[in-house]
């Protein structure tokens, strides 16, 4: 097979796009996966506003060629080349310098889901990072298939091994995550920022996106750490219940028809915990999506010539997936209504509106 063209849809808003890879350890716990390693060790990507023109400057990679390949093999997907992944186009400039003053710029956090990398979500965070957002896309290590690290180690996809053993695998996944996400809010937000795109990030302004696994990740840290004013879960199943005090801060879920209300299986827990989510909270559908549809794997899968059983086109599972995650963190993070997260759109008619009968 020739090697296709791929390559991320341009971010809709005004500003360019810087991108910085951060290197971090923190040492005050055992890696969850890997006790014998000293300290966990995590790989994030910083997206941020920068000066100069959209499109100015060689694009970042998307993910390294061993990244690539290990994705690709643990997938079983047949005719790709190897190293296709790495190939993909993005539309950020690697260390370009950031546009803004300091401590004024919101940050999202993202979280992929299990076995995939921070990657997936690229086209998401450059389209936040065209609106003024700093985002900070996080690889969980030894739960993506592949990620590797600036001395030339991978940490392959341990955790699928824990995942066979333990009935408690779940829950010590999104305990392990929050804390990954306390560390590097740590980082990011303290006297001295890791890099000038951190020095953007206003601590007062946070929010965090997940999908699949990252959406019940988003929930637990959100539990954990009142920093985070407001999160979305994308198509993934509430692993570990919200404690009977509740959730008040603002929370979307958003998600294929599998999670329609009624439909029992994977709609199960987001009804369990509706209830509990006692603040602002939106559940939406897109009939048509599967499980990729809300990341950047149902685009490349369609430039791939992938069949994924989706009757939604990858491009337009992006766009909508842009759309009302922007507008939600746009409403909750800077104060600005937004029409589209009160009543179905002609814009996007995919999307349902739900409320379930309990």
């Amino acid at each position: 097979m020739a090697m296709p063209v791929l390559a991320l849809p341009e971010p809709t808003g005004t500003s360019a796009v810087g991108i910085t890879s951060l290197w971090l350890t923190d040492r005050s716990r055992p890696d969850p996966w890997a006790p014998e390693v000293d300290g966990r060790e995590l790989m994030v990507s910083l997206w941020y506003p920068a000066d100069g023109a959209p499109g100015g400057g060689a694009p970042a990679a998307y993910m390294t060629v061993a990244e690539s390949r290990l994705q690709l093999a643990s997938r079983d997907i047949a005719g790709v080349p190897a190293e296709a992944l790495s190939t993909v186009r993005t539309h950020a400039v690697s260390d370009a310098t950031p546009a803004g003053r300091p401590r004024t710029r919101p940050l999202v956090v993202l979280s992929p889901g299990f076995t995939n990398s921070r990657s997936a979500l690229t086209g998401l965070a450059e389209d936040l990072a065209s609106h003024g957002y700093v985002v900070a896309g996080i690889d969980h290590t030894y739960e993506s298939h592949g990620t590797e690290f600036p001395d030339g180690r991978v940490a392959t996809g341990r955790a699928r091994e824990a995942r066979r053993r333990g009935t408690d695998f779940w829950e010590k996944a999104v305990t392990g995550r929050a804390a990954d996400v306390a560390f590097v809010l740590d980082t990011l937000t303290g006297s001295h920022p890791p890099t000038p795109g951190a020095g953007l990030i206003d601590p007062a302004r946070i929010g965090m996106a997940g999908h699949s696994l990252g959406g019940a990740a988003t929930i637990a840290a959100m539990l954990a750490d009142a920093r985070i004013v407001a999160g979305i879960g994308m198509d993934g199943s509430l692993q570990v219940p919200i404690p009977g005090g509740g959730l008040a801060r603002p929370i979307l879920l958003l998600g294929k028809s599998n999670y329609l209300p009624g439909r029992g299986g994977a709609a199960i827990t987001w009804e369990r915990d509706w209830p509990r989510l006692t603040g602002w909270k939106r559940w939406l559908v897109v009939p048509g999506a599967v499980h990729p549809s809300f990341t950047d794997l149902g685009l490349l899968a369609d430039q791939l010539g992938l069949d994924l059983g989706s009757g939604l086109p990858g491009a337009r599972g992006a766009a909508i997936t842009r759309a009302y995650v922007r507008a939600f963190f746009d409403q909750h993070l800077r104060g600005q209504p937004q029409p589209l997260l009160d009543q179905p759109s002609a814009s996007y008619p995919e999307v349902r509106f739900c409320v379930p009968d309990r």
